[in-house]
């Protein structure tokens, strides 16, 4: 076990704990705090792999030795910590067992991408499952920002983050609503963002639409697509051709696809 004189924590009362649990239940205190927490050995390495300052660490003294070596990392940096009863711990976790780590992440201060050729907007998408699949694949395609709409899940909840497996910390994720958006791709310089929207009911096929040039795609939620009261009059309508005749993709499955075509596209 690691020795420290990190202070130790034995109350579910502690202020500290009080906090992080607020964190993983309330996404109106992630976005007033602009922290997340993430959680898990593997997921801490990617944020120390990142070289993200963190705001805090909590941790539990049963942590396994690769866990006490990335520990001693993070304290090499000044990271304020905290020691947790092993019990309190798995209290706090949003797992069904802890691994005996939580960080404290601060979410992205820097501002959007001045010029940009991908962005992909994320519209009235619910389940966490498939925002952290779309962030995912978002980050493995180079896309440049994500942009979440009022309506979708917080990309910043617990189950987000574990399914985006470390995205978060290659993604710019802007959460805002669609006259910013509108204003975003038209002002984008050198030249305006063409907004396409993914429709599983019409459209023109991904493999006969041009995707090379600077574009924001669009895939709207699982039940009832995007909001197209505020996209009808901006967006092209495309689709994934699918011959077996099947009504639609799952959503996370539908943005990946997609975003690989276009990466094909530009790279024939």
């Amino acid at each position: 076990m690691t020795t420290s004189p990190d202070k130790l924590i034995r109350s579910v009362h502690n202020p500290q704990v009080q906090f992080v649990r607020e964190l993983m239940k309330d996404r109106f205190a992630r976005a007033q705090h602009q922290l997340f927490v993430v959680e898990g050995i593997r997921l801490a390495e990617e944020v120390y792999a990142a070289d993200i300052t963190l705001h805090s660490l909590l941790y539990s003294s049963q942590l396994s030795s690769r866990g006490n070596t990335l520990l001693e990392k993070f304290r090499s940096r000044g990271i304020e910590m905290f020691e947790l009863d092993p019990q309190l711990l798995n209290r706090l976790s949003d797992t069904e067992t802890s691994q005996g780590i939580l960080c404290l992440v601060p979410q992205s201060t820097q501002p959007p991408p001045a010029s940009a050729d991908l962005v992909l907007i994320v519209d009235q998408l619910r389940d966490p499952g498939n925002m952290g699949t779309i962030l995912r694949s978002a980050a493995a395609a180079g896309v440049q920002m994500v942009i979440v709409t009022p309506g979708s899940v917080d990309p910043f909840m617990p189950k987000v983050v574990r399914a985006g497996m470390g995205a978060h910390f290659r993604l710019h994720i802007h959460q805002t609503d669609w006259p910013w958006i509108r204003s975003y791709c038209t002002g984008n310089l050198p030249a305006p963002l063409r907004i396409v929207l993914a429709d599983s009911g019409g459209g023109t096929s991904m493999w006969q639409t041009d995707l090379t040039g600077p574009l924001a795609l669009v895939v709207g939620g699982e039940a009832e697509g995007a909001d197209m009261a505020s996209i009808q009059d901006l967006a092209e309508k495309i689709h994934i051709p699918m011959p077996g005749n099947f009504e639609s993709l799952n959503a996370g499955v539908a943005a990946s696809l997609l975003l690989y075509e276009i990466l094909r596209q530009r790279r024939t």
